[in-house]
Order: structure tokens, then sequence, then C-alpha cells
């Protein structure tokens, strides 16, 4: 439910009394004691049809001289409106919807403000995921990502889109700029002082949660998207952002912390497979969020702008849309290059098994290039073999397409008496 306050002068109590009679509003009309207001108009809305109540009210003239407020209702005590709400929920009327256009904008705007905090959560959030990725714990990478404010610039820009607010649009833009490289050189600058203090030589590829983002297949592709929609959704149903800003934050700020610490440790192949994967999550992003606001129905107030916003959003759209294709090769080549590298070593491990060797683990070596990393060097790990085992093992590869390099190596038994 939303709350609409509206001041009113004497000239518009009438037309507007008339039109909340004829369509069954319950309201409230307080009378003023100023020189230029006479009334005070409370009127309790359902979400879906705020809108159309504030198109009305302007077009009676209610907002010219005086004032409109929208406020979020935490409830209502009224068994008019208790039935209704009953309705809807057996499915007898329809849902909530959306909120107002006018709510949304201010929404956006102030998710977009580039101020002090923004830029200082966007640096914390940076140093700390650095930490997280560095100490390989998934734990404080997710912490992370909880203080990362950047679910609204890309929101802003979206929704500038859709209802032709050019200003909110570059806003939301110049935001988005700032974030990503105040989290990059945070994370450089970070990223350098611990390699000076504590690790000089650093081998970034033997960290999990560093290599899973350099050289990212597809499926990123698909998180972004969806951290798109979910911030569209969350923002157009008026409910909380903070956690699907989170789901905005991975796909941004771990990617992000990645960059700085190939920057710093010299590693030009991270770095800029890792920058690939930033660019290719915030064009996603705002991709997702511009169609979701769309189909949900936002347009401009005015009637002559919807032709122009429907063609910004159109161009805007198909210039993101082209981008994310042109650099979703480099995901798709890393896919492919993964998805035979996984086929090559589901064939060792089976081949292995089939001979009857005792396998206790394996090891894979990556190789890496500007455009992908292919599996280069397996390591197995038996308890123990004969020389059978082992011509049988080399038969059976030797007929299969394999191009790693294989090592075997036997682990003894070793009994430690009580």
């Amino acid at each position: 439910m939303r709350l609409i306050q509206a001041s009113l002068i004497e000239e518009d109590v009438k037309p507007l009394t008339e039109w909340l009679e004829s369509a069954d509003y319950d309201y409230v009309l307080l009378p003023e004691e100023k020189e230029k207001y006479s009334h005070l108009l409370m009127l309790p809305v359902k979400n879906r049809e705020t809108d159309d109540v504030l198109q009305k009210l302007r077009g009676l003239g209610v907002d010219t001289e005086g004032f409109l407020i929208i406020s979020e209702v935490e409830a209502v005590v009224s068994q008019k409106i208790e039935v209704e709400r009953d309705k809807e929920q057996d499915g007898e009327g329809e849902g909530e919807g959306k909120i107002a256009r006018a709510e949304l904008r201010e929404s956006a705007r102030a998710l977009s403000r580039r101020s002090v905090n923004y830029i200082l959560f966007t640096l914390l959030s940076a140093i700390v995921a650095t930490a997280g990725l560095l100490m390989d714990s998934a734990s404080v990478v997710v912490g992370s990502m909880v203080i990362a404010p950047l679910i609204g610039p890309a929101m802003a820009s979206s929704v500038g889109s859709v209802i032709k607010d050019n200003e909110l649009f570059w806003k939301g833009i110049q935001a988005q700029i700032v974030g990503i490289f105040t989290a990059i050189g945070g994370a450089t600058i970070f990223a350098f002082l611990m390699r000076f203090i504590t690790a000089p030589r650093l081998n970034l590829m033997l960290i999990g949660q560093i290599a899973e983002r350099v050289h990212p297949g597809l499926l990123s592709l698909a998180v972004a998207l969806a951290a798109g929609v979910a911030g569209a959704l969350s923002l157009t149903s008026g409910a909380s952002a903070a956690l699907v800003g989170v789901m905005i934050a991975v796909a941004l700020i771990p990617p992000a912390a990645t960059v700085g610490l190939g920057i710093a440790y010299f590693e030009p192949i991270i770095a800029l497979s890792s920058f690939i994967l930033v660019v290719v999550n915030i064009l996603s992003i705002n991709l997702a969020a511009l169609i979701t606001l769309w189909f949900k129905g936002y347009r401009p107030e005015k009637y002559h702008q919807k032709d122009s916003a429907r063609g910004n959003t159109l161009r805007r759209g198909f210039i993101l849309a082209l981008a994310i294709i042109a650099l979703t090769g480099f995901l798709t080549t890393t896919t492919m290059y993964e998805r035979r590298s996984g086929i090559q070593h589901q064939k060792i491990l089976d081949t292995v098994e089939a001979t009857g060797m005792d396998l206790l683990d394996h090891e894979v070596e990556y190789e890496m290039s500007w455009l992908f990393r292919r599996a280069s060097t397996i390591t197995l790990i038996v308890r123990e073999y004969d020389k059978n085992q082992l011509e049988e093992l080399r038969s059976l590869l030797a007929e299969k397409e394999i191009d790693l390099e294989i090592n075997l190596l036997q682990q003894a038994l070793q009994k430690i008496n009580p």
C-alpha cells in the first residue's frame, strides 16, 4: 500500500472529491489554516493503482501549485481494504504489481548518488574482496559483496532510459564507471602493499578463488543477466534492494579485485581476462535491467515522449546486446576449451579405473594464454601398480585422442603400529 498526501487549493477540492467518490476511494480531507492551501488530502491506494491516481490528480491540476507526497504504508486498519486484500491473496484480484513511476525515479536517484560514502563503501568492498581472494576464503569474498553499493547506478541508468530521464541515465553511467575503477584502483593499491609486505612471490593461479575468475565461461553471463533482472524486480516491487545488491556485487566486485591483483603482480593475462569479465557482467546487468523495466510497463509521464523513450531504449539495448555478443566470444572460447579438457580429464580417470589401479588423487596443471586456459598436464597418484597394469594403461590411452601429458606417481602404503 501507498499513502498519497496532497495539498489542495479551494478550486481543486470539488472536482477531486467528485472523482474520488465516483471511483469509490476511501480518503480523508483535512482543512488547512494556511493562506495558500485550503485542504490536505490523505489517500491510501494499492501499489498498482498509484500511477493512475497520480495521473488523475495531475490532470485535475492538484500538483500545479501544491505538492504530492508518496509514502509506503506499513499497515492499514480498514475493513474494506482488508476484504480486498483477502481477495487478492485468494487469487480473485490482481496483485500489488509495481510501484509508481515517480517513486521508481526517486528510488533510482537515491541509489545512484556518487557520494563520499559510495566511494568509501566501494573501496572497502574491493579491499575486503582482495584480502578474501588472497586468503582463498569464500566467506570473506561473500562478506565484501554485502557492503558493495553497486546496485544503484546500474538500475538508475536503466530507469533513466525507459522513462526518458537523460540526467538520471548519465548519472547512472558515470556512477558505474566511477565505482568500477574505484574498486579496481583500491584492489590494485592494496594488492601492491600486500605483495611487498607479505607475499612478494605468489602464483595467483594456484589460488582457487582467483583461478575461477580467470578465463570464465558462459555461466558467468547467466549470473550477470539474472542479477540484472533481480535488481530491476526488487526496485519496481518496492522491496529492499540490500540482498539483491549482493547478487549484483557477485558479478562485479570479485572480478574487479582480480584485475587489481593481476596488475599488482604484473600478470597481464589475469588482469585482462578478469577485466573482460567485469565489462561483460556490467553490460549484461544493464541490458537485463533495461529489458525487465520495459516489460514491466514503465514509460515517460508525457505521451509525446513515449516514442522517443522507445527509440532510446531500443537503441541502447541494441548497443548493449551487440557489445555483449562481441565479448561473449571470449567466454565461448573458454567454455569450449574447458569442456574439451573436462572430457579428456574424465576419459583418463575412466581409463585408470578400467585397469584396476587404485587411484588416490589427481592434479591438473593448466597452460595459460590470452584467450583461454587449457589443461596441459594431469598427475595421477595411485596406491600401487604393476607392469601389466602400466602397459594396459598405455595401450588404452593410445586408442583415445588425448593430448594431455600424463604423470603417474605411486604412493607407498605406510602402516603405523599403535
